[in-house]
């Protein structure tokens, strides 16, 4: 509900005529949602110094590690940038020492590929913090027909328990 300073990340909150209304028979998402006029959108964005907004990732996507905020979209970009890399996803995992870890779910166009290729190829591109603890290779990423990732699936057959 607070303004952030130019280059910080934040939640999209909208207002106008054409928001919706209310959720069908869901009183609770309502509330989470539309607050004080505004709609909270979930999505986690940047706003420029010239008022351009850039959104990042999703606020139920968001990975906390060690206190600090992980957006998988970034890990995910770094990610792509390997060329035995066809397409990825990234989730959050449990973490003893951390509270969550991202784990990196791959699909590799390059059959010699291998883990530690993954982890070493975003080490030094990303924070310490940021860096996958374990990837696994799998042969489609599921999305849905407008393509979005479908991470609640990934989640649901990644259980979360990350090594550490």
């Amino acid at each position: 509900g607070e303004k952030v300073a130019a280059g910080e990340p934040g939640e999209v909150a909208v207002r106008g005529r054409h928001t919706m209304k209310e959720y069908w028979n869901r009183p609770e998402a309502t509330a989470e949602t539309l607050r004080d006029g505004w709609l909270y959108t979930g999505d986690i964005a940047i706003q420029d110094e010239n008022g351009f907004v850039y959104i990042q990732d999703r606020i139920k996507d968001m990975i906390i590690s060690g206190g600090e905020n992980v957006y998988p979209a970034e890990i995910e970009n770094v990610l792509l940038q390997h060329e035995g890399i066809a397409d990825a996803a990234v989730i959050g995992q449990d973490s003893e020492k951390w509270g969550e870890s991202p784990f990196a779910i791959i699909v590799r166009n390059n059959s010699d590929l291998s883990e530690e290729d993954v982890l070493a190829h975003c080490n030094g591109k990303l924070a310490r913090f940021k860096l996958p603890k374990a990837a696994v290779f799998i042969d489609a990423i599921p999305r849905n027909p407008s393509g979005k990732v479908l991470k609640r699936l990934l989640r649901e057959q990644y259980p979360r328990s990350a090594a550490e």
